[in-house]
């Protein structure tokens, strides 16, 4: 069993067994602001923080048979001992968090998550109703809204979707761009459905562009730079040039919503085809929309 999931049980458990989706979310937020490497990450969400990662792992760990769902309540059915198996440090995590919060109800979390990681409340639907005009000043001060158009490139190699979706949320994004030719992936988040769904509940516009990637078996034997070079000279000569009108479709959507972010795989820019794409896209007629990659 993958560890962040031995935490989550643990978690449940430690607190009787049930907790509501609102209480478990920010509990286990509260509890992975004290590990030095956190199980999970979190984004703001309709209600505060939230764990695209540890709805999935809960979802999963029904069919597992850990977990049952009741509604909005989860349930702890495994019977082993989750707290025993975790490293001392995680284990006072949950201790530090029961300590402290064991008597909390739904809406004394929301309050406290919001009064002291107001970034994390920037997208809830609530915060007007529980937060004084003081402390709902500190959660807009978080926010981020940018005039000036700016074009992104973004990877999503090596880092969790929460990760992902909080560096547009700093950046503004308003429209992310999808330029893998197929948009399937076997990291949790990342293929086309899921990414969409959670970029719309965020309030990102998405928008799939496949006449932009470059097929799957073009990239094999990439052992080198020459590799990579001889790759991407063919792309620009081949996909590129057929395909000139949705490079044109992409300026005029980038014109249109002012921020906006292609993605695709790799972490680094020089070694994906987006960085063609953004080089590509500042030699057409009219276009001055300064670039940054992610």
């Amino acid at each position: 069993m993958y560890y962040r999931r031995k935490y989550l049980l643990a978690l449940i458990q430690e607190f009787g067994g049930v907790l509501d989706n609102l209480n478990l979310q920010k509990l286990l937020f509260l509890a992975t602001r004290k590990q030095e490497k956190k199980a999970f990450d979190f984004v703001p969400y309709k209600y505060g923080c939230f764990s695209f990662q540890a709805n999935q792992d809960l979802l999963t760990m029904i069919k597992l048979g850990n977990i049952e769902k009741n509604n909005h309540t989860w349930k702890c059915i495994d019977t082993d001992d989750y707290a025993s198996q975790l490293k001392k440090e995680d284990r006072a995590t949950l201790f530090w968090v029961i300590n402290n919060y064991k008597d909390f109800e739904a809406e004394d979390l929301i309050k406290e998550t919001y009064r002291n990681y107001p970034f994390f409340a920037t997208k809830s639907k609530i915060a007007e109703k529980v937060l004084t005009k003081t402390e709902l000043e500190k959660v807009n001060a978080q926010k981020r809204t940018f005039e000036e158009p700016m074009f992104f490139t973004i990877g999503y190699e090596g880092i969790s979707l929460e990760t992902y979706l909080n560096k547009l949320i700093i950046n503004d994004v308003r429209l992310l761009v999808d330029v893998r030719k197929n948009s399937f992936s076997m990291k949790y988040g990342f293929s086309k459905s899921q990414l969409k769904n959670a970029c719309e509940s965020i309030g990102i516009a998405y928008m799939h562009l496949p006449q932009l990637g470059i097929e799957s078996q073009e990239r094999k034997e990439l052992n080198s730079l020459n590799d990579y070079k001889k790759l991407f000279d063919s792309y620009k000569k081949t996909t590129l040039k057929t395909n000139i009108d949705y490079l044109l479709q992409l300026k005029e959507l980038s014109e249109q919503h002012t921020r906006v972010a292609i993605t695709c795989f790799e972490k680094e820019v020089c070694m994906c085809h987006r960085g063609i794409v953004a080089k590509e896209i500042q030699k057409l007629k009219g276009w001055n929309i300064p670039q940054k990659n992610l």
